[in-house]
């Protein structure tokens, strides 16, 4: 009798420790995210309502999403990690992953349940590209254009980003080789299913430098995603290469004189990853907002603040018109027919792999 009144005070001794556990979560938070146009749709349609049933979490944001990768490292080497979650693309969650600096995680432990029914892993399916790879959104990089400084043949074919005879002017490109390489070895007359078997040579990432070496006395270099929006609505350049949420921005909330080049879009993916290392009180915070963050619901939301699709199929049927501007967002995604006719599929692996290599490559070239 006393043995069993002894395991009973246990067992209420061990659900009270869990219970208080579960309450034991830091009421600080530090996203790391892009800035601009995409950060505040995270913001709105994430962030706020969630400090609206938890009045008592600070969230900060850090915009250093595109030296993500370079930071961790740092981070990891100082035994110093101040971030809490970071929103990163696919192809830096799968390197981050494979050195150990992002953790691991169950998506159905971690994730909600779509409101559909559906399992996390059936609702995301193949957009889990990685297992510490968190899924928001599909985006794609695409570029924009000055409608009132192409003349009277708009462009059509991402090839017009080489064409300065036609397009006279400035251009924008991303300051890395991703996407850019791409582009150009497309524009070199390699055919769009050998471009990878290509770029893996040294041979084919000399032509891939070569042929942007055309056009480098006209480019002007970008980090930021604002960058290109900016330099479009101020005529800076002709045309430019961002995201195409941003553009969506210039276009249809600031009403500048800029319109979408689809033709070779990028398709991607963006997320979010758990630094590994997190203290239990933590990762107790960012869990409870992952699953929150990453709901049905959530990632409908998101939509109606930038034109990315958002990565859960069960979300797909909610989107439905721009929050402020009333209009219909499906027709803006980059995943909409009439969008997608000629789209480029990036490639995961291919960059997780090679990138540090041809990035050292890349930047050698420009400061020739």
């Amino acid at each position: 009798m006393k043995l069993t009144k002894t395991l009973l005070a246990s067992t209420a001794l061990t659900v009270a420790a869990g219970a208080v556990a579960a309450q034991d979560m830091a009421n600080d938070m530090t996203l790391v995210s892009w800035g601009g146009a995409y950060q505040n749709s995270q913001q709105k349609a994430y962030v706020e309502p969630y400090q609206e049933m938890n009045p008592d979490v600070s969230i900060v944001w850090d915009e250093s999403s595109a030296e993500a990768v370079a930071k961790l490292r740092a981070m990891n080497e100082a035994g110093n990690i101040t971030w809490d979650l970071v929103d990163v693309v696919a192809a830096d969650a799968i390197r981050l992953c494979d050195e150990g600096l992002a953790m691991e995680y169950d998506p159905e432990e971690l994730l909600a349940e779509g409101d559909d029914g559906s399992s996390a892993e059936d609702d995301f399916g193949d957009l889990i590209v990685s297992d510490c790879f968190i899924p928001q959104i599909v985006y794609s990089t695409t570029v924009g254009y000055r409608t009132d400084m192409v003349g009277d043949t708009a462009p059509t074919d991402i090839c017009a980003l080489f064409d300065t005879e036609t397009y006279p002017g400035k251009r924008s490109l991303e300051k890395r080789p991703i996407n850019n390489m791409e582009w150009a070895l497309l524009c070199d007359g390699v055919a769009k299913e050998d471009v990878y078997d290509v770029l893996e040579t040294p041979e084919g990432q000399d032509q891939a430098l070569a042929k942007l070496d055309t056009i480098k006395d006209d480019v002007i270099w970008w980090s930021a995603g604002a960058d290109t929006p900016q330099l479009l609505a101020d005529g800076e350049i002709v045309m430019g290469s961002t995201y195409n949420g941003r553009l969506f921005s210039v276009i249809e909330e600031q009403d500048q004189p800029v319109a979408m080049l689809w033709d070779a879009q990028v398709f991607d993916l963006d997320g979010w990853i758990i630094p590994a290392g997190l203290s239990e009180e933590r990762l107790a915070r960012v869990k409870d907002f992952v699953k929150f963050a990453t709901d049905t619901q959530r990632l409908a939301d998101q939509a109606a603040y930038i034109s990315y699709g958002p990565a859960r199929k069960s979300s797909a049927p909610l989107v439905g018109e721009h929050a402020e501007l009333g209009i219909d967002m499906a027709p803006h995604m980059p995943t909409d027919p009439e969008n997608s006719k000629n789209t480029f599929v990036y490639n995961y692996e291919f960059w997780a792999d090679y990138r540090d290599d041809i990035d050292a490559k890349f930047q050698s070239w420009l400061a020739q």
